[in-house]
């Protein structure tokens, strides 16, 4: 068996698995390609991260003075992002650590003065008090959570009442031409532009077998109803190979 055949069943069982054994990995994967995180975001999705982001701002809509917590935060986009629309306090939160290394140096050179701080925790067990947050955002994160239910319980605890959560994360286009194009690209072009760039030949194969084991619109809908979300909505972005949903907190 070759190293490749290896690496890819390592990757599919990543993608699947929950709990302590999942965060550790994906925590170790995030550090590792920190250093062309920002650079392969935006040339895999040819720059349309950047517009998903500020749609997702736009369905939070934050107000003066908010609190507002950017959950699996990278580099400090979304956070960064939301400080430029309104005067608010962001905090940004991530389990690897090399990414907020770039974010607190990112935020140094290019936006001295913004209301951004950055916190390393884990999502799923954060050091914040309850009902402390006017809103919380997370992009492209929630699927790589131990246990998505306990990260959205969590979400839910530290927002205060008819706070909202907003949460970007790709899906699977609902056009059967437009689906295979897209899973042509997901699983053969991706990784390959990914392993060329970042050195790293499991990160980029994890991205299509994590969004192939994401929830489906539905399902994840009912799940942030069971976690304590009340008038959940989600718009679908490109014939749904993202999917922006919010909910607040009853």
């Amino acid at each position: 068996m070759n190293d490749n055949h290896v690496n890819r069943d390592k990757v599919k069982k990543m993608a699947s698995v929950s709990g302590i054994e999942r965060k550790k990995y994906v925590k170790n994967m995030f550090n590792g390609i920190a250093h062309r995180y920002d650079l392969l975001n935006h040339l895999l999705s040819g720059g349309i991260d950047i517009y998903w982001r500020k749609k997702a701002i736009t369905k939070l809509d934050p107000q003066e003075g908010d609190a507002i917590l950017d959950l699996a935060c990278g580099t400090g986009d979304f956070a960064i992002e939301t400080s430029k629309r309104v005067s608010c306090t962001v905090i940004g939160a991530d389990i690897a650590l090399e990414m907020l290394k770039l974010g607190s140096n990112k935020i140094h050179l290019k936006y001295q003065g913004s209301r951004i701080s950055f916190l390393n925790a884990d999502g799923e067990q954060l050091p914040l008090k309850n009902n402390c947050m006017n809103g919380v955002t997370i992009a492209f994160g929630i699927r790589n959570m131990g246990i998505i239910s306990d990260a959205l319980r969590e979400m839910n605890r530290i927002l205060m009442p008819r706070g909202k959560v907003v949460i970007l994360e790709f899906s699977t286009p609902t056009s059967l031409i437009f689906k295979k194009i897209y899973l042509f690209y997901f699983n053969v072009i991706l990784p390959f532009i990914g392993k060329m760039i970042s050195k790293d030949p499991e990160a980029y194969r994890y991205l299509p077998e994590s969004v192939g084991n994401f929830p489906s619109i539905e399902t994840f809908i009912e799940l942030m109803e069971e976690t304590g979300f009340s008038d959940v909505h989600y718009w679908k972005l490109l014939n749904g190979i993202a999917v922006i949903y919010r909910g607040e907190k009853g």
